[in-house]
């Protein structure tokens, strides 16, 4: 017989992972004023304090019923939010869909590289994942480009100009 560990979520302890210029760690409510303008939920962007905290409450709510995890990216010596990442959408068949988005001030630093590359060693080290996919905009160059250098392949188009990438850990590398 074959039994394989899956950690499920939410957590006893919601998970900070570090590397030596950021930290991922639970969203704040003092944080709602600075992730204002890259709060999404279902593709709609929030326009207002209240909407990105109404926003917010979903993830949580989604993290407590088990189908996701989401980190503010913070800058270790300012405690400053420079982004989100998390995995969405449940964890069917072991694969987690990786989402992210970083401000604009910080672009081409490699915070989401770091930050990605912390959320892949959970994936696979905690939660047991054997794939990961991530969906981005065919016009979003920057994206595509930090997917590929993270050994993603892309699989298919998606409708609205969009493609999945994917990263299996069985095969591919970090």
């Amino acid at each position: 017989m074959n039994l394989k560990l899956i950690i499920a979520l939410p957590l006893v302890k919601f998970p900070i992972l570090a590397s030596d210029t950021i930290v991922l760690r639970e969203i704040e409510p003092s944080d709602m004023q600075s992730i204002m303008s890259i709060s999404f939920y279902d593709a709609k962007v929030a326009t207002t304090i209240e909407e990105a905290t109404e926003m917010h409450g979903r993830i949580v709510a989604d993290y407590k019923n088990g189908e996701t995890i989401h980190w503010g990216i913070a800058d270790n010596s300012t405690n400053e939010i420079l982004g989100t990442l998390g995995y969405y959408r449940g964890f069917k068949n072991e694969v987690g869909e990786l989402g992210c988005v970083l401000k604009p001030a910080f672009y081409g630093k490699g915070f989401m590289s770091k930050a990605m590359k912390l959320a892949f060693d959970f994936g696979k080290n905690e939660l047991k994942l054997k794939r990961i996919v991530a969906i981005t905009s065919q016009d979003n160059k920057k994206a595509i480009q930090l997917l590929e250098r993270l050994n993603f392949r892309m699989t298919r188009k998606l409708e609205d100009n969009e493609l999945e990438f994917e990263h299996d850990f069985q095969n591919t590398p970090l």
